[in-house]
Formats: structure tokens, C-alpha cells, sequence
């Protein structure tokens, strides 16, 4: 079967086409025949080399959707023809997370690949609402926006939330936010992404770029108080600024390395102001299970910028690279 592996992270073929045998599924295992998969800003980390504890070579991605097309013997969670996703962390079932992660493309073998090797334990079922390629934007970047919104963050109706950019990870928080009931400030170097953002229901939005000390913005749109939760996907070159404009007792979930994964934090504005700041990454299968079901509910639709031929699998790593685009990149198989 045909794959995309990567060999040597950081270098300009890191990217290859490849075969793999075709995979059989033994107990408690499923083989799910993809149809669709989403990039995120992880993936190209993991291409240019910047992550760790990679088992090479490696298939990457950690985002598909798809059918079963065989299961192994014992299972009953799923049967042949079923539509699912694969949850992004393979271990994390339920409760606190694991010790150890073994998240798909980057940990274990991942997604870019016509068919993988899952056990039935780490799938979910994607309803019949959502195409194969809105649900394949789902495990990573939704579950994140939804763990940090919902679980760490117990969003309620008529706070506010700022929003980093116009990424995955960034949209979906903007839309659950918004079906929550919540105002959203979003932040982005373009006045182009914050008009598609507005569309979406962003309440307010700054660039950055000609607003450069936006934090003193959003403390001024909130007449002084600061927004309840940030949705920091920035890192190091954002933390600060994040900080600053959060309410006494607000919420911080950090969740991205945009500008950097190491910072200088100055600890006496998160003492007096009792900020509560969460690492993020990403969530179990019950949290994905949970936020389907909103999903549904809302009819809530996927920002998908464009959707990228499998066979040009490279091209939709340039595009992620690029910038140039709001929501997600997918790719049809």
C-alpha cells in the first residue's frame, strides 16, 4: 500500500513517498481504510526536526478519518463499514492522562498513509452529519480547543475568550465558544483572516501587526477587567502579553509553541492575579466522544481552507508552512 514516511527530519526530502505491506489485524486490532486527513502545526514540527523521541522512519500525521475495512478477532466496539476517526493520544481512553503518550505520527506511525492499523480501543464513530474530511479535522486541533474551553476552563455563558490566530486549533475554539454563549476576541497579523473570523462570530478582533502591544487592546475592549480564558497557541513570544491581559483568577491554557517553546516567565503578575494556567495536550477519547456529541447538537461545520490530493501530500506541508490559510488543510485519499 502506499504511504508517506519520514526519514531524515530537517532536510528538504524529508517528506518521501513509500510501500508498506498491508496491514492484518490481530486481536482487539482494527485496519481503518482512510478517506481523508488534516495537518497541524505539530506535523511540520515533526518534519523540520524540532520534536522529540521520534521512532523513525515514521508515517506522519495524527488526523484521518475514514471506514473499517477488517477488525481482528475480540472486537465489538466497531464492525466492518463503520465510519470513524482515530483519537490522537492511542492510550488515553479516559480520566487523568497517561504516563506515557503514544500519539499517532509522531510517537507511533500515524494517518498519511491509505490504511493503518489501529486498536479498536482508540477509534470513535464520526456521524453521518460531518464529511470524511470535516471529521478528519477533529483529533487533534477540536479535542484540544475542546478540553481547554470545557474541561480545564469550565466555560460558561457570557464570559470571554481570547483567541489566538486563525489556525485549527484557534477556530474551533472560536466556534465553541461561541455556541457556548461566550465573547470571543480574536488576534491575527491579517485583517483578511479577522473578516473570516468575524463571519464565524468573533465579537472583536486586533491585529497584532500594527497593534503590536495587543494585550493592552484587549484589557482596553474589556474595559479594564481582561478576558476570562486565553487560548495561547503562541509560546514563548506571547505567554507574557497572554498574562497580562487575563482577569484576576482567569485561565490560561497554554497549548501551542508558534514563537517559541521557552520563555521567561515573570511570576509575580500570575501570583497576584491567581491565574490558573494549564498545559494542554490535547485529550482522551471520552473528551472526543463528548464534544461529537455538541457537535452534532449545533450542527456545528469544520473551517476547512482547502482539501489537497493524497499524492500531494508535500504540497499541503508547504501550505501549513506558508501560513496562508484559516482552519484547516486537508487532504483526500
Amino acid at each position: 500500500m502506499k504511504v508517506f514516511e519520514i526519514r531524515d527530519p530537517g532536510t528538504p526530502e524529508a517528506l518521501r513517498p513509500s510501500t508498506r505491506e498491508e496491514p492484518v489485524p490481530g486481536p482487539g486490532q482494527v485496519v481503518m481504510e482512510l478517506r481523508a486527513a488534516s495537518l497541524n502545526y505539530r506535523d511540520l514540527l515533526i518534519l523540520r526536526g524540532h520534536y522529540p523521541n521520534l521512532r523513525l522512519p515514521v508515517i506522519p500525521l495524527s488526523d484521518g478519518a475514514g471506514t473499517v475495512v477488517a477488525t481482528g478477532p475480540g472486537v465489538s466496539r466497531v464492525r466492518t463499514g463503520d465510519r470513524v476517526a482515530g483519537i490522537f493520544n492511542q492510550n488515553w481512553i479516559d480520566g487523568p492522562p497517561p504516563r506515557q503518550a503514544m500519539a499517532l505520527g509522531g510517537d507511533r506511525d500515524g494517518v498519511l498513509a491509505e490504511r493503518v492499523l489501529l486498536p479498536a480501543e482508540g477509534l470513535v464513530r464520526i456521524p453521518e452529519s460531518l464529511s470524511f474530511e470535516e471529521a478528519s479535522t477533529l483529533p487533534c486541533a477540536a479535542v484540544t480547543a475542546w478540553n481547554a474551553l470545557f474541561v480545564q476552563g469550565r466555560l460558561r455563558p457570557g464570559e470571554t475568550v481570547l483567541v489566538q490566530g486563525t489556525g485549527g486549533v484557534s477556530m474551533f475554539a472560536l466556534q465553541f465558544a461561541k455556541m457556548a454563549g461566550a465573547r470571543v476576541i480574536v488576534t491575527s497579523s491579517s485583517d483578511r483572516k479577522l473578516d473570516k473570523a468575524s463571519l464565524l462570530g468573533a465579537d472583536t478582533g486586533i491585529n497584532y501587526r500594527t497593534c503590536p502591544e495587543w494585550d493592552q487592546e484587549v484589557l482596553a475592549r474589556t474595559d479594564g477587567v481582561g478576558v476570562d480564558h486565553v487560548v495561547e497557541v503562541g509560546g514563548a513570544g506571547t505567554l507574557g502579553r497572554s498574562l497580562s491581559c487575563t482577569r484576576p483568577g482567569g485561565h490560561v491554557a497554554v497549548i501551542g509553541v508558534l514563537s517559541g517553546g521557552q520563555a521567561e516567565l515573570a511570576v509575580f503578575p500570575l501570583l497576584a492575579k491567581q491565574l490558573r494556567m494549564q498545559g494542554v495536550y490535547v485529550g482522551s477519547r471520552r473528551h472526543f466522544e463528548e464534544m461529537l456529541d455538541a457537535i452534532v447538537q449545533n450542527n456545528l461545520r469544520p473551517v476547512i481552507d482547502r482539501v489537497i490530493p493524497f499524492a500531494s501530500a508535500p504540497e499541503a506541508f508547504q501550505a501549513l508552512a506558508d501560513e496562508e490559510f484559516t482552519g484547516k488543510i486537508c487532504l483526500k485519499f
